[in-house]
């Protein structure tokens, strides 16, 4: 038997007015990537109907982990103890934060290592955190239980494309229901190094050709660091989307700059401005296979996920 599923919405209220939430919990979530690891520090305050999910720190670290594992199969030493003194430092950060509760997860670099798990008993010892390894599906989900669908036109088609270091999460979505979901070896960090084949592009062009829906008109959903940056480069409110003309534009003046030009003109960190080009790529070729005209970017990802998980958890306990 199903449970209703509680919505909340945006409180419309006069400035002056003071907000005293019923409840307010403060998360942890930890997101070890192929190209960096992030540590937000989120609190999800409500009031009624009303719930405020406000992110109040975001600690990222560029540890380049898919540089080894892509070319090597594993995670270096070098790497390891530079994730190990991360992991204790977060430790030592969430003890001072003191939240409700925390997650640690870990995606494509972490799982093809073949070291990832032993790495994962060093940090557990060291730090006295809990990651876990999870797979491309996983991950679709945690970065779906962000509600992003209570969003959503019901109208509409949407095509969530996260793209990350190692992989390239596509979850497709119509009249507010995930309908299929899939996770691809095709990613920034491995691109940078020549890592990606003919036949993953194939797969994930017939894959996207297959499932797009023929009866609703069809956008795009951008996740990921790099486009939250192109969204930036794009000028574009919060609300407002990129179009597939404006995304062309923005990949010729990327590739137009050299890497130092894009650190030293764009301001990009060293460790975005080599691999951003390739998530223009990544994501121009999936519109055009789409055939989409805009790419929405709420700007959330797995570690945004991770907070809406835990405090989904946190209201099932109270009701008992």
């Amino acid at each position: 038997m199903g449970t209703e599923k509680k919505k909340f919405r945006v409180a419309k209220r006069n400035p002056q007015e003071s907000w005293i939430p019923e409840s307010d919990q403060r998360y942890a979530a930890v997101d070890i990537g192929s190209n960096g690891v992030r540590l937000l520090l989120s609190r999800v305050m409500v009031s009624g109907e009303f719930c405020v999910y406000a992110k109040e720190s975001l600690v990222r670290m560029p540890i380049r982990l898919g540089e080894d594992v892509f070319s090597q199969g594993s995670i270096s030493q070098d790497k390891e103890d530079q994730l190990v003194s991360t992991m204790t430092a977060f430790s030592h950060l969430l003890k001072a934060y003191k939240p409700v509760d925390y997650r640690a997860c870990a995606t494509s670099a972490m799982r093809e290592a073949a070291n990832g798990q032993a790495i994962c008993k060093r940090i557990r010892r060291e730090s006295g955190l809990e990651l876990e390894i999870i797979d491309g599906g996983q991950e679709a989900e945690m970065i779906f239980a962000s509600h992003i669908a209570e969003t959503l036109q019901p109208d509409l088609a949407y095509l969530y494309i996260d793209v990350g270091g190692g992989s390239t999460e596509l979850t497709f979505f119509a009249r507010n229901e995930r309908l299929v979901s899939r996770s691809f070896p095709i990613g920034t960090v491995r691109l940078l190094n020549h890592q990606v084949s003919d036949s993953s592009w194939q797969a994930m062009e017939s894959w996207v050709q297959e499932n797009c829906p023929t009866d609703l008109s069809l956008n795009a959903i951008g996740s990921g660091g790099n486009m939250n940056k192109i969204f930036r480069l794009a000028s574009k409110g919060n609300d407002k989307p990129v179009s597939y003309p404006e995304l062309l534009d923005i990949d010729k003046m990327l590739n137009r700059y050299s890497l130092e030009e894009r650190i030293r003109i764009l301001h990009l960190r060293p460790d975005r401005a080599d691999v951003i080009i390739h998530a223009s790529k990544i994501f121009r070729s999936i519109m055009e296979w789409g055939e989409i005209d805009k790419i929405y970017v709420p700007q959330f990802g797995l570690a945004d996920g991770l907070v809406h998980l835990m405090h989904d958890e946190y209201k099932r306990n109270q009701t008992f």
